[in-house]
């Protein structure tokens, strides 16, 4: 039941609504908003990723690097699982309803219907822009971590949720770069199967070299110290040259994955720590 839960997204998930409470609450969050908020933020998780892996199983069971998940499916049962991941979400709905607020209830329903009907239904086998407005769901937890802090939203939760958005598909185009034959096999139209290698390298640089004012926007309007922009400038710095080393001079693409991992963990790490622990320059 774990490997179907995909405890790494979850965990990852559950550190962006971290981020959004420290963000709102300039600092670290109580520990009422943190137990409940972050408790309900993981309980979602899990539940809409095994909900996907439902929906998917078809399409997983034709691509070799998802034949793990696809075993620990049919060992579960997919009864099992759906009933599982029907009451996580329940619960963490209910959770959200009685400890938090209808700003944080209502955010996390949007975050779980986007991901299991919007993007795994519609735009993931339509389109291959369909990661672009598929990254939401991915991106609302900042928004619901802020909101159970602080239920009126802030310019600074929503520009990290632009962030955390726009961070997305060029991190999922490497994925789809590396494992195009899976995609291809399975009936996906990801982007380098669709339109070709070549034009989802240039949508990569284009997007990397859009993140980086994006992510100094926290600090160019004060919401985070000059300790944060220098962190955020290392890290895209480092992301960008593990990008042009894995991707333009040689084909490894899962190291700019993984280089793209390290890059938004690191981030979001910074914007914790530089709230919780600010010092004046």
């Amino acid at each position: 039941m774990l490997l179907i839960a995909r405890p790494g997204i979850a965990a990852g998930v559950t550190l962006s609504g971290l981020a959004g409470m420290v963000l709102a609450g300039k600092g670290l969050p109580g520990p009422h908003a943190a137990l409940a908020g972050l408790s309900c933020i993981l309980m979602a998780a899990c539940g809409s990723a095994i909900v996907n892996g439902l929906l998917d199983a078809e399409m997983d069971a034709r691509m070799p690097r998802l034949a793990a998940r696809v075993s620990a499916l049919e060992k579960v049962g997919k009864k099992g699982a759906l009933v599982f991941s029907l009451a996580l979400i329940l619960c963490s709905l209910a959770a959200a309803g009685a400890f938090l607020n209808a700003t944080f209830t209502a955010l996390l329903l949007v975050a779980i219907a986007s991901y299991t009907l919007l993007y795994t239904l519609c735009l993931k086998r339509r389109s291959p822009y369909g990661t672009i407005p598929g990254g939401i769901p991915g991106a609302l937890p900042v928004l619901v971590g802020y909101a159970a802090v602080e239920p009126r939203l802030g310019a600074d939760g929503v520009l990290l949720f632009l962030l955390m958005l726009l961070w997305q598909p060029p991190h999922f185009w490497s994925l789809a770069l590396k494992c195009r034959e899976d995609y291809r096999s399975a009936g996906v139209p990801v982007l380098p199967v669709a339109l070709g290698e070549p034009y989802t390298k240039i949508l990569i640089f284009l997007y990397l070299a859009a993140l980086l004012p994006l992510s100094l926007g926290l600090w160019w309007l004060g919401y985070c110290s000059a300790h944060y922009a220098l962190a955020a400038l290392l890290l895209w710095g480092f992301l960008l040259f593990s990008c042009f080393r894995n991707i333009v001079a040689a084909p490894r693409f899962g190291r700019a994955f993984g280089a793209s991992i390290l890059y938004i963990m690191g981030l979001l790490l910074a914007v914790i720590a530089d709230l919780s622990l600010r010092r004046p320059l």
